[in-house]
Order: structure tokens, then sequence, then C-alpha cells
């Protein structure tokens, strides 16, 4: 379904605001002191996964002040829809990843498809040690099996969520705060 600006700006106006900046911002600030206190001093790769992971990866990477590298990986079972299909990639990570401790940053942790597909295509890669942070965990029963986040910022309700990098088709990922659409 694709959808104008102003339909966009519609859905914004009428959602309700789960989770101020502020408190997303505390939550990136528990998010790096954790995973600093992990992975401080492992030499890891972070990878971002686009395009929703963009938005916490920068906020969180400007938190983490020991030596790292990064690198994106691009998979996507949702190509703008709402609902998730086969997982599709249009980019794999450059860096090479044999004997090396990852860390994944992604958006949202949903029914956890896309970071379990993730996760064990980079352990088939050879990975040493391959981490998961999420800035949203949504609750809900209809989780993969064996799929957690090692690191999650919030937790969000099971309702249509954006800003912070998730979006309403493809619109609002830039905003400071996180969203959900108003049921109807």
């Amino acid at each position: 379904m694709s959808i104008t600006a102003q339909q966009a700006q519609t859905v914004l106006a009428e959602a309700d605001r789960l989770h101020s900046p502020e408190v997303v911002n505390t939550a990136l600030d528990r998010m790096a002191d954790a995973i600093t206190a992990e992975l401080g001093g492992s030499d890891p790769i972070v990878l971002c996964v686009m395009t929703g992971g963009i938005i916490p990866a920068g906020h969180l990477l400007t938190r983490l002040s020991f030596p790292l590298h990064i690198d994106y990986l691009h998979a996507t079972r949702y190509r703008g829809a709402t609902r998730g299909g086969e997982l599709h990639w249009l980019m794999r990570p450059s860096l090479p990843l044999a004997g090396r401790t990852l860390l994944v940053v992604d958006d949202i942790l949903d029914e956890g498809h896309t970071l379990a597909a993730i996760v064990g295509y980079l352990r088939d890669q050879g990975a040493e040690a391959v981490y998961s942070a999420v800035l949203a965990e949504k609750l809900h029963a209809r989780r993969a099996p064996g799929i957690d986040a090692d690191f999650i910022g919030l937790q969000v309700e099971d309702r249509y969520v954006f800003g912070c990098g998730m979006d309403y088709h493809g619109y609002h990922r830039n905003l400071p705060a996180i969203y959900a659409v108003r049921d109807a």
C-alpha cells in the first residue's frame, strides 16, 4: 500500500505516543552501558540492519567509546508492506566476519524471523560470537522459537509502531519518539 505524505501526516496526528524522545534516549544510554560492559574489549564489528536500524545504530554508536568497526547489511521481509514475507537480501556485510565478534543493531524485534535469518547467516560465515541489539521489542506470543535480542531498549505493545527507525509505509522513521497507529 502506497500512501501520500499528507496521509502519513494524518496518521501521525492521530497516533498514540508510546515513548517520548527522553525515554528513548535513556533506553539508548542503558543499552550502550550494557553493550560496553559485554563487548568493550572484544573489537567487535557493529552491523546496522538497513533501513530501520540506521536511526538506533547511529544514536547507539555515538554512545560507544571503545574500538569497533562498522558495517551494514540490508535484509528485509517487509519490502514496504505491513506484513513480512520471505527474507530478501539486498546487501550482505562487506567486512570479513570469520572469527569476529558481531553486534547486529536493528530497530525492532517483532516475530524475529528476520533477525533469526541474519544471525544464522552470520554464524554460517564463521563469526566467533553474534549479539543483537534492538531499540524496541514487541510484546506478543508470536515470536519465532529461540530468538531473543541480547540488548533491548524498550518494549512496545502489539500494535503497528513507527518512529526511531520504524516506518509507517516508508514514512516517519526519522521521528525521535515511538508512536503507535491509533486503533480503528
